[in-house]
């Protein structure tokens, strides 16, 4: 498979399989995204690092941090967060005696990373700390720990933080039960319990919830601070990732807004948080948004690797989506592209992207055909007023695959945005109201843009590969924080 199907802009591993995103910490500039991967088709899992200085897109790969060692079989996801002047590991051990939350810190994070000739070598400033979670109160096999900075105070959080809040998933792989802990020093960690919801959560049920993350949003509307859950649902060898919003206090979740997908393209899965170092983001604007990247594979373990393209002609497989910025505006999440990704994309040598604003009654439509080399449409965008679906089914490489879509509430304007880089199409909808990430092989790895309406749908502006500069005039169309994050 050629080159230009692995996308330019997202982060992918050099070689192998990449199986989850696995901790994200932005430094000043600096964007670190660790990621689960396996250098080889069978081989046992372990973490790689890329580092980026100008905005979340240009990736420069580093020593891997982490590697199996003893009895362990495979390394797993986690978190990372800036601690003791470097960074700290938290990263899931698999044995054969089960799994466990496990400790390594990283020395001083900088800008720049080394990469050596062999690349089985780890990064020699990442040293193993210590088991970071010990079997207790009944519970064990502890595994996806997320870590973020505890509250002071529970009642008043305009007092800030101290200590350290862990969620993390617990027990048997057909009974996995979520639970919250916290630590003063992120080193002795307490189990405060199992994770309770008071009120209605709107899953269909409490079994097979993985990959637990939090972050906190202050609502536009309600001016208040919220938690906002990222849980993923295994549901019949298909992931459904989602948020709930609401109100964490010890192991208790109070909820205000149930569980709602996150992404209703093909393949959006397991979001990971961004932890921040002190001083990156100011004070008071540290709850205005929040920024998370995905794994673009719906069927999380479920994938058989081996059946890639990518993989077979080219010795890779995966992608995590594009950043985005997500806001909490009426309890309901908003995700919009990072700022900077379509200056990213024109100066790209190979990704895309077509972006329009308009107006589009119920009973219209505006479609976008994505079309391959040959002439034929790869991937189709269709914009209804009050519905957004996307349709692969027609492409040779997703034969039979359904169609994927989300109704659209009603709002002061219509807007699309279409990122396509290499085998990955992002549409963002409406202000931000909706996402759907998708991965796609295009014949030739470009795409032609063909649009038409129907009805009375009216297009206002469109841009193909906009930069900055070509974007002013849509700006005047579309809030600056509704159509572009950050």
């Amino acid at each position: 498979m050629p080159v230009q199907y692995r996308p330019e802009l997202h982060v992918t591993a050099e070689t192998g399989v990449l199986n989850a995103p696995a901790g994200v910490l932005r430094d000043g500039d600096s964007w670190h995204v660790f990621y689960q991967f396996q250098p080889k088709l069978n081989s046992p899992q372990r973490w790689g690092h890329v580092i980026s200085q100008n905005g979340p897109f240009d990736w420069d790969e580093c020593d891997d941090v982490l590697a199996p060692a003893g009895g362990e079989t495979d390394l797993r996801a986690g978190s990372v967060v800036t601690n003791d002047g470097g960074a700290d590991l938290y990263f899931t051990s698999v044995t054969a005696a089960g799994t466990s939350i496990q400790l390594a810190h990283m020395g001083l994070v900088e800008d720049m990373c080394d990469v050596s000739d062999d690349p089985s070598s780890l990064d020699a400033t990442v040293n193993r700390v210590s088991r970071a979670v010990n079997d207790q109160s009944g519970f064990s096999n502890f595994r996806s720990p997320c870590v973020v900075r505890d509250w002071c105070s529970d009642d008043d959080r305009g007092q800030g933080h101290d200590g350290w809040l862990m969620l993390a998933v617990s027990g048997s792989t057909e009974d996995p039960r979520l639970v919250t802990l916290t630590s003063p020093d992120g080193r002795d960690w307490s189990l405060t319990g199992p994770l309770q919801f008071r009120g209605d959560h709107g899953m269909d049920s409490l079994t097979n919830i993985v990959s637990p993350r939090i972050i906190r949003l202050r609502d536009e509307v309600a001016g208040e601070i919220y938690d906002v859950l990222l849980l993923t649902m295994e549901r019949d060898g298909v992931d459904h990732s989602g948020y709930l919003v609401g109100e964490l206090t010890g192991g208790e979740f109070a909820v205000t807004t149930p569980f709602t997908r996150l992404d209703h393209g093909y393949d959006f899965t397991r979001p990971r948080n961004t932890n921040y170092a002190p001083g990156t983001i100011a004070a008071e604007k540290l709850y205005d948004q929040s920024v998370i990247f995905g794994l673009l594979n719906g069927v999380g373990r479920q994938d058989e690797s081996a059946e890639h393209l990518s993989i077979q002609h080219s010795d890779w497989a995966n992608v995590l989506s594009l950043p985005r910025v997500l806001t909490l505006q009426g309890g309901q999440i908003f995700q919009t592209p990072y700022r900077g990704t379509l200056d990213a994309v024109a100066s790209s040598n190979r990704a895309q992207s077509w972006v329009a604003t308009g107006e589009i009654p119920e009973g219209s439509s505006l479609t976008l055909d994505l079309k391959d080399a040959d002439g034929n449409v790869a991937f189709r965008v269709t914009h209804s007023g009050d519905r957004l679906s996307v349709d692969r089914s027609m492409n040779e490489f997703h034969s039979g695959d359904e169609p994927m879509s989300v109704d659209l509430r009603e709002g002061d304007s219509d807007t699309l945005t279409v990122i396509v880089d290499g085998s990955t199409v992002e549409v963002f909808a409406d202000g931000g109201q909706v996402a759907l990430a998708s991965r796609v092989y295009i014949k030739g790895g470009k795409a032609e843009f063909v649009v038409r309406t129907e009805g009375d749908a009216v297009i206002h502006r469109s841009f193909t590969n906009v930069s900055s500069a070509g974007r002013e005039d849509l700006l005047a169309d579309i809030e600056d924080h509704e159509a572009y994050g950050e």
